[in-house]
């Protein structure tokens, strides 16, 4: 096992450059870039100021840059223009920026923001708490409602109280998160009916003053509706996957074996069917863990006002901010290289028979 863990770490590396040379790659072919935003806006800003260019470059003369090859560049000094390239770092070629990030990128230095006066760890360590709150305690309440209930649906197949949870299942399945997170709010959070719970905000303004239990129940009280909307809207794939396990391995030939040896409903079903049944499970909670922790909460960051990483890296794309999207990216991609070798690690604490180390990659 402990040379499977080896393997994989430094399997790691070759992942991470390649995941990043990609997109390095697709982010130079899209339009828009930083130096074309700068661009926009000192055009913005001579139309409504005229004058601000020239401070900018330094009181350069203005002459015509018919042959850039930035878009709205026609008109603007071309000193100008190599002054936003160095600015940003593009005043370097494609290969020798992407080598210079990587090198960056293996001491965990990932620059300054280009549009905020920040470095790129100092705002994810910033956004962080949000996304760590919302993905961990969703994905906990997830797996903890998903789980029992899935089993119970197993064991009662067919019954009224499968039906009925199926109903609501493919309800929850159905309508998206965000529409349950506007739902709560018009509800519960002074939209239109009751005035029960915060409607931004992952702490109120007098937090500090707070007793520590008084800390503990505002900052529950403000998770309360967004991560009651990314339970709801995502916990009906586990409950049906937990369902169906639990339903395909009680019907196999050794619980029929252990029934008849006169061992009790709980010590088969937890004694033998779990561990087997639980596989698949532990096999997807990486995915729905990171996707929880971060992509999944970004419509509920906006609606609640709760500002993350993902409402962070989406502004970042948005903006081309290309040292917070890539590194939000690396650390994204770390940390889910990361679960997923702790996921197999956790198939063999299910399940000893299971050994990856005899596996050859």
């Amino acid at each position: 096992m402990f040379a499977y863990i080896i393997r994989r770490l430094l399997l790691i590396i070759p992942t991470l450059f390649g995941i990043l040379l990609l997109n390095f790659i697709i982010i130079q072919a899209a339009p828009g870039g930083p130096v074309e935003q700068m661009i926009a806006k000192l055009e913005g800003f001579d139309s409504a100021t005229g004058g601000a260019t020239g401070r900018i470059s330094g009181g350069g003369a203005e002459t015509s840059s018919s042959n850039s090859q930035y878009r709205g560049a026609q008109g603007l000094d071309p000193e100008l223009i190599a002054e936003i390239e160095r600015m940003y770092g593009f005043d370097k070629p494609p290969v020798e920026r992407f080598w210079i990030m990587l090198k960056s990128y293996a001491q965990f230095d990932f620059g300054n923001s280009f549009f905020r006066d920040t470095s790129v760890i100092d705002l994810i360590a910033e956004k962080m708490p949000v996304s760590v709150s919302l993905g961990f305690w969703s994905t906990l309440l997830m797996y903890l409602v998903s789980i029992p209930l899935g089993i119970r649906k197993a064991v009662r197949h067919g019954s009224s109280f499968d039906v009925w949870t199926s109903s609501a299942i493919i309800l929850g399945y159905a309508i998206p998160a965000f529409l349950f997170a506007i739902l709560l709010i018009v509800v519960f959070a002074g939209g239109s009916y009751l005035s029960w719970f915060p409607l931004r905000g992952l702490t109120s303004n007098n937090f500090d003053e707070l007793s520590l239990l008084g800390q503990i129940g505002d900052y529950f009280w403000h998770l309360a509706l967004p991560v009651t909307a990314l339970v709801i809207g995502n916990f009906a794939t586990l409950t049906l996957l937990t369902k169906n396990s639990f339903l395909d391995e009680i019907n196999k030939q050794y619980v029929t074996t252990a029934r008849a040896k006169g061992l009790s409903e709980n010590k088969v079903l937890y004694g033998h069917v779990f561990r087997n049944a639980m596989l698949i499970i532990i096999a997807g909670f990486p995915a729905a863990f990171i996707g929880m922790f971060f992509t999944g909460s970004l419509l509920i960051e906006v609606i609640f006002s709760l500002d993350g990483l993902g409402l962070l890296s989406f502004e970042a794309a948005i903006n081309r901010d290309y040292p917070v999207v890539f590194g939000t990216l690396f650390l994204f991609t770390l940390l889910g290289l990361v679960v997923k070798l702790i996921g197999d690690i956790t198939y063999t604490l299910v399940d000893p028979r299971i050994d990856f180390s005899s596996r050859g990659n």
